[in-house]
């Protein structure tokens, strides 16, 4: 969708459109619900919206500019009319109805890209020989829409549940938007060697076998995965006793599996700024730049987690302090989840002399 250009290539009149694939056409049909209508100026003007607003919201979502091609549906103008509605009402602004439309069409590419890459394409290749992929393919999307469909808004409502709960349960206004959290990165050591050394099939594998395991790892300690990197995951965490959890499990689980290289974990705690699921910040820097000069399997954390970690009773401040407590019958040695070692300080760069600290688990 955009602007009307009538001298542009794109809407040229005496440029006729490439053919499309019949089946593709009917597949889109039946994934969408409505066949191809509208152009983009009269699926703006059918949602009551200016071209210039739609065409903002249908680029946010990811979707390339079409000219004036016939190409769109009933199910994008009624999402036209949704967003200028909610403007309308009062209920979000012009820029946060555009950075939802944003992070939607991002996060659902990802999620389409990766379901037909990984799943559809294993699904769709032909049970008996003669038949060709596309005899199977639209059948299949039939059975699957549903089924699919319904999963995906489970999972988000749940999603938006846990979310909202987060929220509600910080302590005031400015908390909700810049909120004191754990942050931490676990990168592969040695990767870059790794895409030289093996097939690309083999390194598919293996980044899967790592993105997965992290990603279970995360979710099952309370923590939230807040994207993968191929090499490296970014996870969060509100409890620092719980980021500690997640980054020495990720150690141990990876040391076990003779398939995967070494792991770093660095993690920083501090107040970080959310936009759009992500996390920003000096506290997500430094728990970068912690990663990049973490021993091999092992866990760095700053001074401010460290902190966090003997305030909450999880670390004591030194073995020494964990034999007097125990001695002084204030806290047993073995209440302690974790210990921490300081390390050399050094300069980082961008963020001046930190003390990194050498996060172990006790016993």
């Amino acid at each position: 969708m955009t602007v009307d250009e009538p001298s542009s290539a794109a809407s040229a009149p005496d440029e006729e459109p490439p053919e499309e694939n019949p089946l593709a056409l009917r597949i889109e049909q039946l994934i969408l619900g409505s066949e191809r209508r509208y152009t983009p100026f009269q699926a703006a003007r059918s949602a009551g919206v200016s071209m210039e607003l739609a065409s903002r919201f249908w680029r946010a979502m990811g979707f390339a500019d079409i000219g004036q091609a016939k190409a769109l549906t009933e199910a994008d103008v009624l999402a036209l009319r949704r967003l200028a509605g909610l403007v309308e009402a009062g209920l979000l602004s012009e820029p946060m109805a555009v950075q939802v439309a944003r992070s939607t069409g991002q996060t659902t590419a990802r999620l389409a890209e990766w379901q037909i890459d990984s799943f559809l394409e294993g699904l769709t290749e032909p049970p008996e020989p003669g038949m060709t992929r596309t005899e199977v393919t639209y059948p299949l999307v039939e059975l699957l829409l549903p089924e699919l469909e319904e999963f995906l808004v489970y999972v988000w409502r749940r999603q938006l549940a846990a979310a909202t709960g987060r929220v509600v349960q910080a302590a005031d206004d400015e908390e909700m938007v810049e909120r004191r959290i754990a942050v931490g990165f676990a990168d592969l050591v040695g990767f870059t060697r790794l895409t030289r050394r093996l097939e690309e099939e083999e390194l598919g594998e293996l980044v899967e076998a790592f993105e997965t395991t992290a990603a279970d790892l995360v979710a099952a300690h309370g923590g939230r995965l807040i994207k993968t990197l191929g090499d490296e995951v970014l996870f969060a965490a509100d409890d620092a006793g719980i980021a500690s959890e997640i980054g020495l499990r990720l150690i141990e689980t990876m040391t076990h599996d003779e398939t995967m290289p070494e792991l770093r974990v660095g993690i920083a705690f501090g107040t970080v700024t959310t936009r759009m699921g992500d996390v920003f910040g000096t506290t997500v820097n430094l728990a970068s730049r912690l990663t990049s000069i973490a021993p091999k399997d092992a866990v760095l954390v700053d001074g401010a987690f460290a902190e966090e970690l003997m305030r909450s009773g999880d670390a004591p401040e030194s073995e020494a302090e964990a034999a007097k407590a125990e001695k002084e019958g204030r806290s047993p040695a073995s209440a302690y989840r974790f210990a921490l070692q300081p390390m050399w300080q050094r300069p980082v760069r961008g963020l001046g002399v930190v003390e990194p600290w050498l996060l172990t688990r006790r016993g």
